[in-house]
């Protein structure tokens, strides 16, 4: 049974660890030696590259793939679009240890776009194959 979910128990899991990840804080943690620039960048960009690919991915355990699997897609993309504006708020707004920022709501954003752009590719080959 759970395998038959498995993309969608993934879906859930990341985006409960994509939330706790934004939203705690981890001033206690200490990042010394870890000195990459815009690391953080590029967390934002695969936190939301991975939910619009594993929301996609889930979406197909559920449904057959259609060519309507393009609009799922393009949901998924709007709703990571969605939720990692409505994450970078809430860390402005309810936190205080974090900071929203525009440069992670575009590296989040541009992570769901290139997922987009992978699931359509990926699905639209399988497609074409069949």
């Amino acid at each position: 049974m759970l395998k038959k979910y498995k993309f969608t128990i993934a879906f859930v899991g990341w985006v409960m660890c994509v939330t706790f990840l934004s939203l705690f804080s981890f001033k206690e943690v200490s990042t010394e030696g870890l000195n990459i620039p815009h690391l953080d960048k590029v967390v934002h960009f695969t936190f939301y590259f991975m939910f619009t690919v594993l929301g996609s991915l889930s979406y197909l355990e559920h449904k057959a793939i259609t060519e309507s699997f393009k609009k799922v897609a393009l949901l998924f993309f709007l709703l990571a679009i969605g939720y990692g504006t409505v994450i970078e708020v809430l860390q402005y707004v309810a936190t205080t240890t974090r900071n929203g920022d525009f440069l992670d709501f575009l590296a989040n954003s541009f992570g769901a776009f290139c997922g987009f752009i992978a699931v359509k590719a990926y699905f639209f080959k399988r497609v074409v194959q069949k």
